[in-house]
């Protein structure tokens, strides 16, 4: 397994500090964390990371411009979902989804997805 330098994107400070710890222990870097859609664009378009670990939902905001950001750049993401209705738009279906609450087989699995 490779080491890969991880974004998290999340509003939520525990579950980020959570990921943090799961990101960690499997072996990964973390690159950074973003609470908002407006700081997360910014590393989305200009940070030096392999991928993306992406909350749907930031303080209310979708977190669609990002991924659009993501995707332009070809940098893979994974969706972090609490359990959200929406599907996500057409150009993000194939995004793998990690339902909370988080499990590091969980993160692993979707991680190893991502390759």
């Amino acid at each position: 397994m490779n080491a890969r330098s991880i974004l998290i994107v999340e509003d939520e400070s525990l579950i980020a500090m959570m990921l943090e710890d799961f990101i960690d222990s499997l072996g990964h870097v973390v690159a950074g964390t973003e609470d908002t859609v407006a700081g997360a664009l910014v590393q989305a378009q200009n940070g030096t990371f392999d991928l993306a670990i992406l909350d749907v939902h930031l303080h209310g905001q979708s977190c669609w411009p990002v991924a659009d950001a993501l995707a332009d750049r070809d940098i893979p993401f994974i969706l972090a979902t609490g359990g959200h209705t929406e599907p996500p738009p057409a150009r993000h279906a194939a995004a793998p989804v990690l339902s909370k609450p988080f499990t590091l087989s969980g993160i692993e699995q979707a991680i190893d997805s991502t390759v």
